[in-house]
């Protein structure tokens, strides 16, 4: 069974910041890129950051370029979002996702993605 689990989301006061975590099963995590989006309620999924499968490459939305760095580690099957100088609008569930891709290229579509976790929500207040 694939699985992959979000955890670290909570409420953070503006300026704060929240580690995200994504742990992964089920696939063989070394052909997949991987990602993070993010939905707020009554809004569509938008793309956050998304990372190759060496993890030489990343590839950010505008909204977080210089906030919000995403690594990976192969040996644990693990991908992480670190996010700093958070801002109300960063409220959103945000879910981890797997495209299987063994290149530098990135995509930013959520159509590209094979597998989804459940999400967690992160919460900034003013």
């Amino acid at each position: 069974q694939v699985q992959l689990v979000e955890s670290g989301g909570g409420l953070v006061q503006a300026g704060g910041s929240l580690t995200l975590s994504c742990t992964t099963s089920g696939f063989t995590f070394t052909s997949y890129a991987m990602a993070w989006f993010r939905q707020a309620p009554g809004k569509e999924r938008l793309f956050v950051a998304a990372i190759n499968w060496t993890g030489s490459y990343q590839r950010y939305a505008d909204s977080v370029k210089g906030r919000f760095t995403i690594s990976r580690d192969n040996a644990k099957n693990t991908v992480t979002l670190q996010m700093n100088s958070l801002k109300p609008e960063d409220t959103a569930v945000y879910y981890c996702a797997a495209d299987y891709r063994l290149n530098r290229l990135i995509s930013a579509t959520r159509e590209d993605y094979d597998y989804w976790g459940q999400g967690t929500q992160v919460t900034v207040s003013s």
